[in-house]
């Protein structure tokens, strides 16, 4: 049966072998959406692979080769419904190995909140920090942090405030407010304070990461902002005509709307009007945010238009630019990126190479204006030119179609959003 209750997506993500796998294990366990029996299964296999103490991590940890190593080396999703909380969840389970930090950034794309899990006995490591510039950077606003493995530390209040205090000058670093987010001491392994209250800490009188979950904010509905849609694919249907297929990511799109699709294939854009909306293979009148749809529309020919182009409508078309200025996370370069570099940047559903013009300043780890080079580990806003007409919109106006990630022979050497364009004209 369908549930009336609204929806959050929810990342798990911090530095490898932190205990993420294993908390939302022990949250999903221990809410009773994993059972006693394929819970009693899990422990055998972690026994039996020498891995006793990672039966909750197997919980989320499918792939075979993820349980053979113990590290998380896809995204995991998994759905989540309690009694106890409010609202209805995915859970995606980031890893934390920096093998694996492009599969790390989808997840924290596609969340609305997360859950960083910080091992008391570690502190912040390198992917603490590099998991928290790419929840800032990629637009996730709420945060819970976990301190776990409290069971390691003797349920120590002295070293749970230390690793607070060090996680808190990290999220400042970043732009978080530490005073508006939730610290929850943990051992998650045995379940203290996960779902259940623990008795080994009477010193913390706050919530459980349960609770924590129900405060969370249901973000809104992106409706009132101008109607964006990435194009994914463009079919041409006999009968029919030209099909644009795509995910209205802002937006409403309604029956007979005048709309136009950019840059399209001369760069200029093409006009017409939505004729139909068809979504799961039904009509419907109007589509919001979130639908994936395909839409006939008059007026399209079927070279007019291609992946990588957004419609909007023609009252408020998207913005083309001719160059931007990015906020950018250096996160796995081979040697260092210079102005010239002209990497892959992957925007919606658009594929464009992008120059470095201008290295503006290095914010983190340490701020300096206007560096020689960045790399791996920096924060820095950077200006950038398209080798072809390109559709972003500023992270302020409409942050759904902000975000980027720049890849280059085969890997994702940073990711970023757009702060500042220029207009094409």
């Amino acid at each position: 049966m369908a549930s009336n209750k609204e929806h959050i997506n929810l990342v798990f993500i911090g530095h490898v072998d932190h205990g993420k796998s294993t908390s939302v294990g022990r949250l999903m366990f221990d809410s009773g959406n994993v059972s006693e029996q394929q819970m009693r299964k899990l422990k055998e296999k972690a026994a039996q692979l020498g891995k006793a103490g990672f039966e909750f991590a197997y919980v989320m940890d499918n792939l075979k080769e993820e349980q053979e190593r113990g590290v998380t080396i896809d995204l995991a999703h998994k759905k989540f419904t309690s009694d106890a909380v409010k609202y209805d969840f995915t859970i995606i389970d980031a890893p934390g190995h920096r093998d694996f930090v492009k599969n790390m950034i989808t997840g924290a794309s596609q969340a609305d909140a997360g859950v960083l899990v910080v091992a008391a006995n570690d502190g912040i490591n390198s992917q603490t920090k590099e998991h928290v510039f790419l929840s800032r950077t990629l637009g996730v606003k709420q945060l819970i942090i976990a301190i776990n493995k409290m069971d390691l530390q003797d349920y120590s209040e002295a070293r749970y405030n230390a690793v607070k205090a060090e996680v808190s000058t990290l999220l400042k670093s970043v732009g978080y407010n530490p005073e508006n987010i939730p610290f929850v001491p943990l051992a998650a392994l045995n379940g203290d304070n996960v779902v259940n209250k623990s008795d080994k800490m009477p010193w913390y009188t706050g919530k459980t990461i349960i609770e924590c979950m129900n405060d969370l904010e249901v973000p809104e509905k992106p409706t009132t902002l101008p109607l964006r849609m990435p194009i994914q694919d463009v079919y041409n249907i006999t009968g029919i005509g030209v099909v644009p297929v795509g995910r209205i990511e802002t937006g409403v799109l309604k029956v007979n709307d005048k709309v136009t699709a950019v840059p399209g294939r001369e760069g200029t854009g093409i006009s017409g009007e939505c004729k139909t909306i068809e979504m799961h293979h039904e009509q419907m009148s109007e589509a919001g945010p979130g639908s994936n749809v395909g839409i006939s529309v008059r007026g399209f020919g079927k070279k007019d238009l291609a992946r990588g182009d957004v419609l909007g409508h023609s009252s408020n078309v998207p913005t083309v630019v001719t160059e931007f200025t990015g906020q950018i996370v250096v996160l796995n370069h081979p040697s260092v990126i210079t102005i010239g570099y002209t990497p892959v940047f992957h925007i919606h559903t658009a594929q464009v190479a992008c120059q470095f013009t201008e290295l503006v300043k290095k914010v983190s780890p340490e701020q300096v204006d206007k560096p020689d080079f960045l790399k791996n580990g920096d924060a820095a806003v950077v200006k950038l030119r398209p080798t072809t007409p390109l559709v972003i919109e500023k992270k302020d106006d409409i942050p759904q179609l902000a975000n980027f990630a720049i890849r280059d022979s085969g890997s994702t050497v940073a990711a970023g959003m757009c702060i500042d364009l220029v207009k094409k004209n």
